[in-house]
């Protein structure tokens, strides 16, 4: 379908990727993968055709039809959200227009006549007579409300029902190649659930960047890995190819054990993982490409993670929190309503809601930022906490001092430079970067040094608001580990299903009227709730 020949981009002088060799074919999906700045949206761009590459070619079968993913939420404002859906298929809106226009001519020429009849055949044969239909179930997969929305203007709609929108256009119309970037952004758990439904259903050809691991585990045959300057195509999903390549690096650094014994453990890996169910209907053929798999077509990779450890100074005693017939109204809106439960010592418990306000207020509450407006919570006393808040501004907005500076006030036991500069290290802030101002860190930046400082407290309950937001996959990885492996209790929300289910023992859905409780995974709880008649 897509066969890139000696592809390469340079800027500045500077490769960005070089000598790219690959085939994309119909019914896979590709997962493209890379640090921050590898290239991934810069590829996709180059696939289709909205950059130029420095050298080489990207050849599509003739009359294949390609749909992109744009997340320019005002492209379309003067639109409504049928002909912004419609016009993923540019030819069959144009074929409506032309008609539209002939029908109100007047006279109605024979000729006329004779154009429209052949505009009718063409417009029937893209499925114009069933487009309205089409568009209504891609709203509605996406969780939008297609008859009170199909023929509003787009700039009537809010960010999050736009992104839904240019996604639903993206999809429409059976395109035979789809680009898309980050098409999870502001989906709930429902819609991308959905979405991979779909994507597993597809008969074209996929290429998605996601951060999301667990979308790209369910929906992705193939990783394209932008690495070293290169950019490689690997069998298998996200999962695979991570386990993977971390096997590969520790081969590498370990070269004094025999190599005979790690290529049998890599072997008996790859043998593990080509007999593991997976969701998708391609599960079959992907397990035979795993089979025909040697060590030397596996990954090793440059990326490098940030090294995230939470160390509580002593352990909490049997009392950890109890919350009663908390309420809370913010601009008119209960968020709360009657939130009670007790938490236990070592629990590690997701709250989920409908509502996202819901979860970050009762969060502020139990940390002492805002008061309830009825109900009340106890924290035992032998219980530390650490607050990572969804929004940090206040942390750095305003604020002069550089990253070693503002590090140092929360260090309770080592102010040296050279101690809190192989701190900040671990974190990936090296060299000279310890020395830049926090107020213009990337949001990436901020939520490493926001973590930086929870590690730095030692405290045995962390409070945790959507850790994951503006991190690389490396990063989140590098959060998830570390948040699984702490010994203390955890109170957190996530949007990343990975994440959350592989962290949480315990589940609370914050409900219109009090909560949804129930110890089990994530999976678990979301197979629950489906059957729940409460």
């Amino acid at each position: 379908m897509i066969t890139i020949s000696e592809l390469s981009l340079n800027f500045s002088g500077e490769p960005l990727f070089k000598d790219v060799n690959l085939k994309f074919t119909e019914g896979n999906c590709y997962g493209v993968i890379g640090a921050n700045g590898a290239g991934k949206s810069t590829f996709l761009r180059i696939l289709s055709g909205d950059l130029d590459a420095s050298t080489g070619t990207v050849a599509i079968k003739p009359n294949t039809r390609m749909s992109v993913l744009k997340q320019d939420h005002f492209a379309f404002n003067d639109e409504t959200v049928l002909n912004t859906v419609l016009g993923g298929n540019p030819r069959l809106l144009e074929v409506m227009h032309e008609k539209d226009a002939l029908y109100a001519k007047d006279p109605f020429t024979e000729e006329d006549g004779n154009r429209a009849a052949e505009l009718e055949a063409e417009f029937a044969e893209m499925g114009g007579w069933d487009a309205e239909t089409e568009t209504a179930r891609l709203l509605g997969g996406l969780g939008l409300d297609a008859d009170a929305v199909l023929y509003t203007e787009m700039k009537n709609l809010g960010d999050v029902e736009k992104v839904k929108v240019l996604l639903a256009r993206a999809l429409f119309g059976k395109p035979d190649i789809l680009l898309l970037d980050e098409p999870t952004n502001h989906l709930d758990i429902q819609a991308v659930r959905w979405l991979e439904d779909f994507l597993a259903d597809f008969e074209g050809t996929v290429l998605v960047v996601s951060h999301d691991r667990h979308f790209l585990n369910n929906v992705c045959t193939h990783i394209v890995d932008i690495d070293y300057g290169k950019i490689k195509l690997y069998v298998g999903n996200y999962e695979f190819w991570y386990e993977s390549s971390q096997l590969i690096q520790r081969m590498i650094k370990d070269q004094n054990r025999k190599n005979e014994e790690k290529i049998k453990e890599l072997q008996n890996f790859i043998q593990r993982f080509a007999a593991n169910k997976s969701k998708s209907r391609q599960a079959t053929s992907r397990r035979k490409l795993i089979d025909k798999l040697t060590v030397e077509e596996l990954p090793a990779s440059s990326r490098r993670y940030p090294w995230v450890a939470f160390d509580a100074d002593r352990e909490a005693g049997k009392d950890i929190l109890e919350v009663r017939g908390i309420s809370k109204t913010i601009d008119g809106e209960k968020v709360l309503d009657n939130v009670s439960f007790i938490v236990r010592r070592g629990d590690k418990i997701a709250f989920i809601s409908d509502n996202e306000l819901a979860m970050t207020t009762l969060f502020q509450i139990l940390i002492g930022e805002i008061k309830p407006d009825e109900g009340s919570f106890k924290w035992g006393v032998t219980t530390s906490q650490s607050y990572f808040p969804k929004d940090n501004n206040e942390y750095f907005e305003g604020h002069t001092e550089n990253m070693l500076d503002w590090i140092a006030p929360y260090s309770r036991t080592d102010t040296l430079e050279s101690t809190l500069r192989g701190f900040l290290g671990r974190m990936l802030f090296s060299g000279d970067d310890v020395y830049k101002p926090v107020r213009v860190l990337s949001g990436g930046e901020k939520v490493r040094l926001m973590l930086a400082r929870m590690m730095l407290f030692g405290s045995n309950v962390l409070v945790i608001d959507q850790p994951t937001n503006h991190l690389d996959l490396e990063s989140i990885t590098a959060v998830n580990n570390g948040v699984r492996d702490f010994k203390g209790t955890v109170l957190f929300a996530s949007h990343d299903h990975e994440f959350v289910q592989t962290i949480a023992t315990r589940i609370i859905e914050l409900r219109p009227t009090g909560t949804l409780d129930k110890e089990c995974t994530y999976d678990e709880f979301l197979e629950f709730r489906e059957t729940y008649q409460g």
